[in-house]
């Protein structure tokens, strides 16, 4: 995996219509990005046509990435993940499970990719951290939303809770984390 600096420089690249940029981004991120998608999709054909689809937003959108506003990866993994939820919501597919429905398996490791090296090992440790701070029920909603694709809806309806409830758990938990996963950096 590149580093910022590198992400940040393609990006540019891609945003004045670099094709070959483009290339070289796709080939730096794609496994990333593919496993988050494959994570939503659960379906490995479904999964790479969204992958493409992502990398068309990517073509579309870099020239609007704004380096101080985030890093590059984490702004591409969003792109990823609303290409793919958004192909699971043109599907209609409700299938997806929560994290108190997987038998003993760890939530950390629904989040992030366990073979992306010693970095995002510290990276888990300190996400581990900070999400065992959230409160259990804010803290699947994190997992549910930003791992499995769940709306705001989907999450309501679950929790028996009205939506605006939802949004203000989010809301905080993620200001939580963020405030927590500086600290830790």
């Amino acid at each position: 995996m590149a580093d910022d600096d590198a992400l940040r420089r393609l990006l540019a690249d891609v945003g004045r219509g670099d094709a070959a940029a483009l290339a070289r981004l796709y080939d730096l991120t794609s496994p990333k990005l593919f496993g988050l998608i494959l994570r939503i999709q659960r379906d490995r054909g479904l999964a790479e046509d969204v992958l493409q689809d992502a990398y068309m937003r990517v073509w579309q959108a870099a020239g609007s990435y704004d380096s101080t506003t985030g890093r590059p990866l984490p702004w591409l993994c969003a792109i990823a993940r609303n290409r793919a939820i958004d192909g699971l919501r043109r599907r209609g597919t409700t299938e997806m499970q929560g994290p108190s429905e997987g038998e003993g398996e760890d939530w950390v490791a629904r989040l992030m990719n366990p073979h992306d090296g010693a970095t995002a090992f510290m990276d888990r440790d300190a996400l581990n951290t900070c999400l065992g701070r959230l409160e259990p029920m804010h803290r699947d909603c994190v997992v549910l939303a930003y791992r499995e694709g769940y709306s705001r809806e989907e999450l309501a309806q679950r929790y028996d809770r009205p939506v605006n409830t939802i949004k203000t758990w989010l809301h905080r938990a993620l200001s939580a984390l963020k405030s927590c996963l500086e600290t830790a950096s």
